[in-house]
């Protein structure tokens, strides 16, 4: 859901949102993470699955970079159930 935010305050969210998706940690998690997807998707169409199929696969799940695995979207977001608060960088 979208924050309900004023034009500045939305403004200054989007400077910020930049900024950090932009440092060179998330820019390095950004390039894995297509490199896997990719090679996911060859590897469930290898295994027998259509396009189409494989794509459906890969829209429901991400690449824990913490964890090293495939995760579906809803457990890699909440950590598995813990949540994020208390999770450390």
């Amino acid at each position: 859901m979208k924050q309900k935010l004023s034009p500045k305050a939305a403004r200054d969210k989007a400077i910020r949102d930049k900024k950090i998706a932009m440092t060179a940690d998330r820019r390095k998690k950004k390039a894995e993470n297509q490199r896997l997807r990719r090679q996911k998707l060859k590897d469930l169409q290898e295994d027998g699955k259509t396009l189409t199929q494989a794509r459906a696969w890969l829209d429901k799940h991400d690449y824990d970079h913490k964890d090293r695995r495939w995760e579906t979207i809803k457990n890699n977001r909440g950590n598995g159930g813990k949540g994020t608060k208390t999770e450390k960088a």
